[in-house]
């Protein structure tokens, strides 16, 4: 036998790495994300509390805890602000019924072509995500309305079924995208925490409208992605996505002139809010603002706005935006309790000891990320994992902007990546039994991999993410 004599200054230097890791298996446990988080970090201050008194040493910087101040600023947030209003529009719109006129016309337009449902999958996922950004009621929505028409049209199921799912998740990466909200309003802090360890007096700021329009090309790249391989397959295994029976009713022009006048609405909503943020006439809260009121409009236009729809979309809202700043809340009591603990200082510090610099690190946060999507939610990686790297990416020298879209592109997947994708559950709710999880899972894997190589292709041309906001900004 062997004594072992325990060592409390390993136990404080590792402190954080095990808070880290405590709180992400509270997590993954099921239990509501909010109070687990924020349950599981009061758990370990205690706990630091006690190792100080019992120990006699530093182990945690009690005096860091100041949540009340935090509460209020995460009140008092202008960018946060957004949130609510893109939550409204989004709900409003998929209440109005905007998505089954754009599927029913696209589809009668590319249907008569090999892999036409396809496409018209892809193309109306892009339009419901520049217009609503809400991932659950896309894939639901596109679920019930495309699934059952490939399956009897004789499209192969994993295809059918990755594709939805696959088109239902854009609303992450392309504006107005509530995830690049919540990381402007992270990465926007930690550049401005970055930059005063660097000493510099005056700062330059992160906002929201940074990341919408550095999206913008690198959220089309990746539908352009999709769309060619849905070519490819076409191309190569035509029994997959056959195409349907032409019909004769009607004309390919009038196809062509039912497909315009359904695009017209939500193309003017895109215009309306978008288009007034890249031409610096609205901060992306007022034409979040603007939005809202847009998608009443076109509600009432397709005669679908009713008191009582209003009551479903006011509920529906206030019950996102109180789960996204409950997570958000708890979020700042680990990240208060973490760097009481000296987290900071010890991913600064595992960082610079990396072999690569900024690329090395950057290629670990990204496969870290990844790999917490498999278990962790958007919302939750945002919240607990960006803070805490951010702050020393920004300060190894990365663009804020192109970090960020790195980040955007990356969480999409959590979406997608199995076992827990909450797009496949999604999906997995409205599918008919014939539809094994199985074919579902194997059916987002193409879709994964066009979203990695998105990835390193950013890596390899940041310009893709940073072109167009200094065009648009003059920077």
């Amino acid at each position: 036998m062997f004594a072992y004599e325990f060592a409390p200054e390993i136990l404080a230097e590792f402190m954080p790495l095990v808070m880290f890791l405590g709180v992400c298996l509270v997590l993954a446990s099921g239990y509501p994300v909010a109070f687990g988080l924020a349950g599981a970090a009061l758990g370990f201050a205690g706990l630091g509390i006690w190792l100080d008194w019992y120990y006699g040493m530093e182990f945690f910087d009690d005096s860091l805890l100041t949540a009340p101040g935090r509460f209020y600023g995460i009140l008092d947030n202008q960018t946060l602000m957004a949130v609510p209003l893109f939550v409204f529009m989004g709900v409003m719109l998929e209440r109005a019924r905007i998505a089954e006129s754009l599927l029913e016309n696209m589809a009668a337009l590319f249907g008569t072509r090999r892999g036409g449902l396809g496409y018209s999958v892809c193309l109306v996922g892009m339009l419901l995500a520049a217009s609503t950004g809400i991932v659950g009621a896309t894939v639901v929505t596109m679920g019930l309305l495309s699934l059952p028409t490939m399956l009897k049209r004789g499209y192969d199921p994993r295809f059918a079924t990755g594709v939805i799912c696959a088109s239902g998740t854009l609303g992450q990466i392309i504006p107005p995208s509530i995830v690049l909200v919540l990381l402007a309003d992270q990465l926007g802090s930690a550049y401005q925490q970055a930059q005063a360890s660097m000493g510099i007096t005056n700062p330059d700021a992160l906002s929201v409208g940074d990341l919408f329009v550095g999206a913008i090309i690198p959220g089309l790249t990746l539908v352009v992605g999709y769309l060619l391989y849905v070519a490819w397959l076409a191309w190569r295994h035509p029994a997959a996505v056959p195409a349907l029976p032409e019909d004769r009713s009607i004309s390919h022009g009038q196809a062509l002139r039912r497909a315009l006048t359904s695009l017209a609405m939500p193309l003017g909503l895109i215009v309306a809010v978008l288009g007034s943020i890249l031409a610096g006439i609205a901060t992306p809260t007022e034409a979040a603002s603007v939005g809202a009121l847009g998608a009443m409009l076109l509600a009432i236009a397709q005669g679908e706005f009713t008191l009582s729809r209003l009551k479903e979309v006011m509920e529906g809202t206030l019950h996102n935006t109180a789960m996204v700043f409950m997570i958000l809340f708890g979020a700042s009591i680990f990240s208060l309790v973490f760097r009481a603990y000296g987290g900071d200082e010890l991913v600064h510090h595992l960082f610079d000891r990396m072999p690569g610099g900024a690329v090395g690190a950057m290629a670990v946060v990204m496969g870290v990320m990844f790999l917490l999507g498999f278990i962790l939610d958007f919302i939750e990686i945002t919240f607990v994992v960006v803070p805490i790297v951010a702050p020393v990416l920004l300060k190894m020298g990365l663009d804020p902007i192109w970090l960020g879209v790195m980040m955007g592109v990356n969480l999409q997947t959590s979406f997608l990546t199995p076992p827990f994708g909450f797009a496949l559950f999604y999906l997995r709710g409205v599918a008919p039994a014939s539809i094994s999880t199985g074919q579902i899972y194997r059916g987002v894997m193409p879709f994964i991999g066009i979203q990695v190589a998105m990835l390193a292709i950013l890596a390899l041309w940041p310009e893709l993410a940073t072109w167009l906001p200094r065009v648009v900004y003059g920077d």
